[in-house]
């Protein structure tokens, strides 16, 4: 995706979000849930002000992430080599923010579902595509597994991410047996990727090894 595309992508969904956002600040109560445990029950609230507005405020933060990192990492021609996959990956992820924010709002109007499956597939979007990406990152210091080994080889980087990248579409995968689990769906969606991402730790300090 080209960039001049995707910012304006960008900004459309940020302006969505708040417009959704003051539509929907004089129709809730001072007081809205934004916060729910394994089970999909309420466990935190916030002031209305920050309970609408703070996800919109996280999406211009990441915005200005996107932009920024292109340009200060050392190693931005590398960044500039995966681009368009650089792009569409934040794109995708403030649609995964954007979903969240609208079940967030929908449930303090009325609706009735377990906030923890309807996440699901969210996160098994947001993995797949992870997993579909990484395999495309070349080496640089913000985007991908960066750890002492990978951010030393350019080998190391690349077996890495290969194998993280089907350890996030296998986790997709798995997330979506939480469907069958409702009170503990949760846990497929997490404790995969956390697996995975140990395994990819290990494996990468494995291969830097052998290139010694």
């Amino acid at each position: 995706m080209k960039t001049k595309l995707s910012n304006l992508i960008f900004i459309i969904i940020i302006l969505a979000s708040i417009v959704v956002g003051v539509w929907a600040y004089s129709r809730l109560p001072s007081v809205i849930a934004t916060h729910w445990n394994a089970a999909g029950q309420v466990d935190g609230y916030m002031s209305k002000f920050w309970g609408i507005f703070l996800t919109p405020i996280i999406m211009i933060f990441m915005f200005i992430l996107y932009l920024v990192i292109p340009k200060i990492d050392p190693l931005k021609t590398n960044i500039a080599s995966f681009g368009k996959y650089y792009n569409l990956f934040w794109i995708l992820f403030e649609v995964f923010l954007l979903y969240i924010y609208v079940l967030q709002l929908g449930w303090n109007f009325g609706w009735q579902f377990n906030f923890s499956v309807m996440i699901i597939p969210a996160f098994a979007f947001l993995w797949y595509f992870l997993g579909a990406f990484l395999p495309k990152a070349k080496r640089n210091w913000f985007f991908g597994i960066r750890n002492p080994w990978t951010l030393s080889s350019d080998v190391v980087w690349e077996k890495t991410h290969r194998l993280a990248g089907a350890f996030f579409k296998a986790a997709a995968l798995i997330s979506l047996i939480g469907f069958f689990f409702p009170s503990s769906s949760i846990f497929f969606v997490i404790i995969p990727v956390l697996a995975f991402a140990i395994a990819t730790f290990i494996y990468s300090y494995v291969q830097f090894k052998k290139l010694k």
